[in-house]
């Protein structure tokens, strides 16, 4: 009895061995179905965003024309001007009165010229006739020049005084906003004494720092939008109006200056705002969908490339260095990535490096 039993309790434990092996469980795992995308071309190019200070393109601090009194301010702070508007006038008295001799000295000029062409005409006459000698005519002739010239001087004199009076008046060169008042009625000023700074708001300049760097990358390809609290979210179109070459040794930047487009004079001279530069795309920079990404444990990126091994094709992990993304891709700024190459978009969460799978193309 005992015999039978061992016998059968071994066919059986050979049974279940036989159907283990035959159960399918250690046979290579079937391949793996994943989603791929293609590398291509980047198509876009890098984008980031510096702060920095607004500016006016034009401002000024106005200074007297002459020395002079004081005699009217006709704006404050905050006065919106327009250009040729009188500003500010001094007393002119003074310089009236000698207006009013020089204009004297010039109509005593041109009697001295009137009588000094009579003298000439008799004398031309007279010789004619022989009754006085050539030599006065000549003389008299000489007195007509020195008149003339002196009524010149006169005249020259005068309009320079007319000059020195109109000058009492003050301005504005160009349009803008006043931003100080630095002189009052009665107050003595001085040719050079600022008296009222005015700045232009209709073109605006925003000045920020970049990296030095990023110098060679900046170039007539780049574009520029800037946002400012002042006009909301919407961005406002610029353009390069200046780089300046010169590095600063303790920031290493260089000044970037840009012409903000604000027809409406929304911008403030003097508060921060933030400028978007896009670049155009660098040769050889491959764009892949960002859904192919895969964040490492070391903080790095990798991607699954497909590969064919014999007849079937197997997934390749690669380390990739991101350069920037835009619009769902990602542009690869090393060679890890060739152009044309398909990349796992879907799937690629639970695949291991080699394994097999199966493309479906999207």
């Amino acid at each position: 009895m005992r015999s039978v039993l061992s016998l059968t309790l071994a066919y059986l434990l050979a049974a279940c061995d036989s159907a283990s092996e035959d159960d399918g469980t250690n046979q290579p795992a079937s391949a793996m179905r994943v989603t791929v995308g293609v590398a291509e071309p980047a198509a876009f190019g890098e984008r980031f965003s510096l702060s920095g200070t607004l500016t006016a393109e034009r401002q000024a601090r106005l200074s007297a024309r002459v020395d002079g009194l004081v005699s009217r301010v006709h704006v404050d702070a905050g006065a919106h001007v327009e250009a040729g508007q009188v500003l500010l006038e001094l007393d002119p008295a003074i310089s009236r009165q000698v207006l009013l001799r020089t204009r004297a000295e010039a109509a005593e000029a041109a009697a001295s010229v009137r009588e000094a062409e009579r003298l000439v005409t008799e004398a031309q006459l007279l010789v004619t006739h022989n009754a006085i000698a050539a030599t006065e005519l000549g003389a008299r002739t000489s007195a007509l020049a020195l008149a003339r010239a002196a009524e010149e001087s006169a005249r020259a004199s005068a309009r320079e005084q007319e000059e020195i009076v109109a000058r009492h008046a003050l301005p504005a060169p160009f349009a803008g906003v006043i931003a100080e008042k630095l002189a009052e009625a009665g107050e003595w000023v001085q040719r050079g004494t600022p008296v009222l700074a005015l700045v232009a708001t209709d073109r605006v300049l925003l000045d920020i720092r970049v990296p030095q760097e990023r110098f060679g990358q900046i170039d007539d390809g780049a574009q520029f939008r800037v946002f400012a609290d002042a006009v909301g979210s919407a961005p406002l179109p610029a353009r390069a109006a200046a780089r300046v070459p010169v590095t600063d040794p303790g920031a290493r930047a260089f000044l970037l200056r840009l012409l903000v487009d604000d027809p409406q004079g929304r911008l403030l001279p003097g508060t921060s705002a933030r400028a978007e530069i896009s670049l155009l795309p660098t040769r050889g920079t491959v764009a892949i969908s960002r859904d192919a990404l895969l964040r490492q444990p070391d903080g790095s990126h990798s991607v699954y490339v497909i590969e064919d091994d014999g007849d079937q094709p197997v997934a390749r992990r690669r380390t990739v260095q991101m350069l920037y993304g835009r619009n769902g891709r990602v542009a690869i700024v090393d060679d890890s990535v060739r152009e044309g190459e398909r990349i796992v978009i879907r799937g690629n969460e639970a695949l291991a490096d080699g394994q097999s799978v199966e493309v479906v193309e999207r």
